[in-house]
């Protein structure tokens, strides 16, 4: 059920999403998608190479990248084919008896046995035998086999029980030895054999001359080559033949020479010959890249939504993907393998960091990794070194506070790409790789100083303000803040309070702490304009509110909201640091005047006219500065603070804050607002902390002592 509830969250969201986006978005987001798209299709396109057989070449052609020679390969795997083949024509392991050829022989020699026996007169019987003169003609023509008449005048004159001893005697010899491997050489050793056997039989010298002239004539060669073993052995030879590489940069031809049908071969291998689109090719490379903008989206969806709803943040990060995936591509097209090893994924790690979010720069890169990867032959070292500079840049920036972090994180990701591809060298045993490692320092530097030339023009042209801006604005050496340190020494030192507060509280509800702190500092500079109409800056002097109509006075105090605007527009502060100075009382009432003006008119007073133009705090940051102004002013009127009155004071200040509606817009939960309560407390206990009361006497001694002394103590 949980489950269920969670899914439908999500499609509602996604749906607000969707219904949120402007076309704009819309049509970024399919640029992105067509530019990539773009740049992968380049190897997709026909190239126009038009070369026939029998041509001189008009240049010189190089192969654009690494492919297989299909033509060399395969001729040899035919080559290593045909010599596994003759290696095992000579070797006995490939050969077996065959079985039909023992057959054959067990049957001739049975027939030749019964012919023979025909010839010996049968006792009883009335038949005449065969002639001698017959059986040989037939032994002859029947079955190749020559015995001398004096051999067969011999079988004649033998008893029949004679003659089955000499036969069985014969067909076992025979058999015998043709049931062992005869080859072609061994055919003389097998006769040797056989001859020992009939020895071995104790017969009359001349049926055991008959014997052996039989066995030379029927007694033959009975190997025959196993195919299947043989076929296999073959296959095996093909298939351990590395493939023929044509490297990149190879030249196929070169000016003036003769093309062949091998050149032809090798430049369709390359696809520097063809007709039209690969049109497969082109609907697996729209799926891919669809698939990891759609997981992009996604991962923004969820994790970062503000960014979706962004058109300046999208176009950022659609052109930071597209320019490192076009120099990318610049780099797989340079007749140099190791250049890929210089694509600037860092670069894209750092600026999406600084710019946008470290969250979506991984995501980023990974989806850079892929690209670089895809568009060099599918390489896995161009993809492990991308994303490892990548992540390294993403990681090693994490916590800036300048301009020269940035160089160190160059550095740093300089050393890991150095490594890398070390390490990938020695594991592939490519000395080429590190040999040349230093193109990995060399990446890591240049992203970095690129970074950081292009960064105020992105932040300019994209609207987005770095941390390192902040910074900047941050530094109390900034114009306005040195005005406001002169001009409104109260307010600067109460902006400097309420950004102590906001930016711990920021961090306790997971909002930009340094977004808060710096927008505390500028929330109020509106009251350069006229600073001792102010309570903080009035040490020493009236209250000019005192001789003033309380509706004048309202119109003065809320208007340094739209003194603010003007001097944020005339010293060009980001529009992230302004929205700070309008929003920060949102459409609060100004109390004091409004019950004064009560007060005077007994009840007959607009409402309306005592408070601040708005608009109510939009975003965590400047309603958590909204609740820490408020806060800091109020605490600052306690007699005796003490960690209960503090807690009790913050608690209501925000729980007013909560019921007239000026958070609504802020996305601050309930448990925002709690840890936002705490943060503020725990701050303010150590503003108020306890210090040593010294005796009075000892006091006015030292006082006096030090005056005495014009100004120097020997304490």
């Amino acid at each position: 059920m949980a489950r269920q509830k969670s899914s439908a969250r999500f499609w509602q969201r996604w749906a607000d999403v969707l219904r949120k986006g402007t076309v704009r978005q819309w049509l970024l987001g399919l640029v992105v998608f067509v530019g990539l798209l773009g740049v992968l299709m380049v190897d997709l396109l026909p190239t126009g190479v038009s070369v026939e057989v029998g041509q001189v070449a008009r240049r010189d052609i190089e192969a654009p990248r690494t492919a297989i020679n299909s033509a060399e390969t395969e001729r040899l795997r035919e080559e290593a084919g045909r010599r596994a083949l003759l290696e095992a024509n000579d070797n006995p392991e490939f050969y077996r008896i065959n079985h039909a050829t023992v057959v054959k022989v067990e049957e001739s020699i049975t027939a030749i046995l019964n012919l023979l026996r025909t010839t010996i007169p049968a006792p009883g019987e009335g038949e005449e035998p065969l002639a001698v003169t017959e059986a040989d003609r037939r032994l002859i023509r029947d079955y190749g086999v020559d015995l001398p008449p004096a051999n067969l005048a011999h079988i004649a004159e033998l008893s029949l029980p004679e003659f089955d001893v000499f036969a069985q005697n014969v067909t076992d010899a025979i058999l015998a030895q043709m049931n062992e491997e005869i080859s072609e050489d061994g055919l003389r050793d097998a006769w040797d054999q056989y001859e020992l056997r009939i020895g071995a039989s104790k017969m009359d010298p001349q049926l055991e001359h008959t014997a052996i002239v039989l066995g030379r004539q029927l007694i033959q060669p009975n190997l025959v080559i196993d195919t299947n073993k043989v076929n296999q052995v073959r296959e095996e030879a093909m298939a351990a033949v590395e493939p023929v590489t044509i490297m990149r940069g190879e030249i196929i031809l070169r000016k003036g020479d003769v093309v062949r049908e091998e050149h032809i071969g090798v430049l369709q291998d390359l696809g520097l010959i063809k007709t039209g689109i690969d049109y497969l090719a082109l609907i697996g490379l729209v799926v891919l890249v669809a698939l990891m903008v759609y997981g992009m989206g996604i991962f923004a969806f969820q994790n970062r939504p503000s960014i979706i709803e962004s058109e300046g943040k999208i176009a950022l990060l659609g052109v930071i993907i597209l320019v490192v995936a076009i120099v990318g591509k610049i780099l797989s097209l340079i007749h140099w393998p190791l250049a890929p090893y210089l694509a600037p994924t860092a670069w894209a790690g750092l600026l999406l960091t600084l710019l946008v979010d470290s969250k979506l720069a991984v995501t980023a890169v990974t989806l850079l990794a892929m690209v670089l990867a895809v568009m060099n032959d599918f390489s896995l070292n161009i993809a492990f070194l991308a994303l490892t500079g990548g992540l390294t840049a993403i990681l090693s920036i994490s916590k800036v506070s300048q301009r020269g972090d940035l160089m160190r994180a160059g550095f740093i990701v300089g050393g890991i790409n150095f490594a890398t591809m070390v390490g990938l060298g020695l594991i592939q045993q490519d000395s080429r790789l590190v040999i040349h490692s230093y193109l990995g320092v060399l990446n890591g530097v240049f992203s970095s100083i690129t970074a950081i030339g292009v960064l105020p023009y992105l932040e300019s042209l994209f609207g987005i303000t770095s941390a390192i801006r902040l910074l900047e604005l941050s530094n109390p050496n900034h114009p306005l803040l040195r005005r406001m340190m002169l001009e409104a020494p109260g307010t600067y030192h109460h902006s400097i309070l309420v950004g102590n507060l906001a930016e711990a509280a920021a961090e306790a509800v997971g909002g930009d702490g340094l977004l808060a702190r710096v927008g505390a500092h500028y929330h109020d500079i509106g009251k350069l304009k006229r600073p001792y109409f102010f309570v903080e800056n009035q040490i020493g002097m009236e209250n000019p509110h005192d001789k003033m109509a309380p509706t004048l006075s309202t119109l003065i105090v809320t208007s340094h909201v739209k003194d603010g605007l003007e001097l944020a527009r005339e010293y060009k502060l980001p529009d992230v640091v302004t929205q700070f100075i309008a929003q920060h009382h949102g459409t609060d009432l100004v109390k004091f005047f409004y019950h004064r003006a009560l007060e005077a008119n007994e009840g007959a007073v607009e409402e309306q006219e005592f408070r601040y133009p708005g608009p109510k705090p939009q975003s965590k940051e400047v309603a958590i500065v909204s609740l820490a102004d408020a806060t800091e002013a109020a605490v600052r009127s306690l007699a005796k603070p003490n960690p209960g009155k503090i807690e009790a004071l913050v608690r209501k200040i925000i729980k007013d804050r909560l019921n007239s509606g000026e958070l609504d817009q802020s996305d601050l939960t309930f448990q925002d607002l709690d840890r936002i309560a705490n943060a503020f407390v725990k701050v303010i206990i150590g503003m108020f902390h306890a210090r040593v009361e010294y005796p009075e006497e000892v006091t006015k001694e030292d006082i006096e002592g030090k005056r005495g002394r014009g100004g120097s103590s020997s304490k």
